[in-house]
């Protein structure tokens, strides 16, 4: 249970530290995106690269050239689905989902909030964490498709085409 030998100790560090590396080549083959955790899908490529080093770190079933197998083949998967996401729309849908707008002029969408599972006060959090103190100077809250709050005050508002791909329900 504590110590099980040498050998796999000296295994776990030689692989581990060949798998780290490899890891590294991968990602920088394959670009900023690769990590960008843009949206939920990219979040998940992030984990798949993480359990997969874990996997290779931890389970001597799995050699190191396995490992980079599988870290390539997650880095060429993530590419494959940017890049097709990125000229087709209609991937792009099936991929990520589309911000949600949840409040406009100080006016919470219930409607929007219930579908996001969100609460009044997850809105009003976002607020404070802006750095503001009303709903009523917040012209736009948006939740975007990475998961995260965007508050957008008045005075930044401009003409709202930033708004433009964010669902209005």
């Amino acid at each position: 249970m504590w110590f099980d030998s040498w050998s796999d100790l000296v295994r776990i560090v030689l692989v581990g530290a060949a798998a780290y590396v490899t890891l590294v080549v991968v990602l920088r083959v394959s670009g900023k995106r690769t990590l960008a955790q843009l949206n939920a899908y990219d979040f998940v490529v992030t984990v798949a690269l993480g359990s997969t080093l874990a996997t290779i770190l931890l389970s001597s079933d799995v050699s190191w050239s396995e490992g980079a197998a599988a870290f390539g083949l997650i880095a060429l998967l993530q590419f494959i689905v940017a890049w097709i996401s990125s000229r087709w729309p209609g991937a792009r849908k099936v991929v990520t989902s589309r911000p949600i707008l949840l409040l406009r002029d100080g006016e919470i969408r219930t409607r929007s909030l219930r579908r996001a599972r969100l609460t009044e006060d997850e809105l009003a959090q976002a607020v404070r964490s802006s750095g503001g103190g009303s709903l009523e100077g917040v012209a736009a809250i948006v939740l975007e498709t990475d998961g995260t709050l965007s508050v957008i005050p008045e005075p930044a508002f401009g003409d709202g085409s930033a708004l433009r791909d964010v669902e209005k329900n």
